[in-house]
């Protein structure tokens, strides 16, 4: 009796003792038996002890888990949460590309434009020009003039003409190593001797920094039809003859304008003319 208290006392699990102190695997076994028998003979009763022992079962087993299951959801929520903040990011950091690439896009296909029109301004074999880009705008309110990325490197004169894939633009006022300035036809500064076609009539273009210069020293009787095509006359050795401008149009207080075809504040690329090579340009007919 001694022992058994003592082997108890060392691994702290009393076993079990029936039938005159033997243990009751025995029994057990033969209970487990005596169940499988039973379940194989009355099946029904068996399933209605289960469907209750798992009636009774189920809502301890749903409140026991409950906590664990709401503890998974707030752990996948913060997960998701984390995971839409992640993607919100690179989804913004994308987007900032994308309007930048979109930006680009837009510089290059005006460009591209420009340099299609600049194209379509054909010139005698003989004459010779330079293309370069407008790289800023020296403009303000009083005066209206244009930067080029030419210079005298590459034989950019003053007083040289300047035209756009449309017609002309101005002249070289100014003319350093690499870079010249542009003076616009709308400077309140320029004044170019021009002709009408159809009539013939000679006048002088004078700009008024708006986007429609005035035609003066016409006579009275010029008979001057509106939307005619307006060159250059070639008069005074500054420009060549027959440079496009632009058409007649009229203001609201009869006098005569004309509208260029180039609109000066979106000009990219310039054409720049060598104009002590040849005095015959042949350019393409505005109509």
């Amino acid at each position: 009796m001694k022992s058994r208290i003592k082997q108890k006392s060392i691994s702290g699990v009393a076993p079990v003792f029936l039938l005159n102190g033997r243990t009751g695997s025995w029994f057990f076994i033969a209970l487990a038996a005596f169940i499988l028998f039973f379940s194989l003979v009355q099946p029904q009763s068996v399933s209605g002890v289960r469907v209750l022992t798992t009636d009774i079962v189920t809502p301890v087993l749903s409140a026991f888990t409950k906590p664990f299951s709401n503890l998974a959801e707030t752990i996948s929520g913060v997960s998701g949460m984390a995971e839409l903040r992640a993607e919100n990011a690179q989804l913004k950091s994308e987007n900032m590309r994308l309007k930048e690439w979109y930006q680009t896009a837009l510089m290059l296909q005006a460009e591209n434009k420009s340099l299609q029109e600049l194209l379509n301004l054909k010139v005698d074999a003989s004459y010779k020009y330079v293309t370069a880009r407008v790289i800023s705008d020296a403009g303000n309110a009083f005066v209206k003039s244009v930067l080029a990325s030419v210079g005298s490197s590459e034989g950019v004169q003053k007083n040289q003409a300047a035209l756009s894939g449309e017609g002309l633009i101005g002249r070289v006022v100014e003319a350093g190593e690499r870079s010249s300035r542009i003076l616009l036809l709308t400077d309140i500064n320029s004044r170019i001797p021009v002709m009408i076609e159809g009539s013939r009539q000679k006048a002088i273009m004078a700009g008024n920094n708006t986007n429609y210069p005035v035609l003066k020293h016409l006579p009275h009787d010029a008979g001057i039809v509106v939307d005619s095509r307006v060159v250059t006359s070639g008069d005074g050795g500054v420009f060549p003859a027959g440079l496009p401008i632009g058409r007649i149009t009229k203001d609201s207080d009869g006098n005569f304008t004309v509208k260029t075809y180039t609109e000066m504040n979106k000009v990219v690329y310039v054409r720049i003319l060598d104009s002590n090579t040849n005095q015959n340009l042949i350019l393409f007919d505005r109509k």
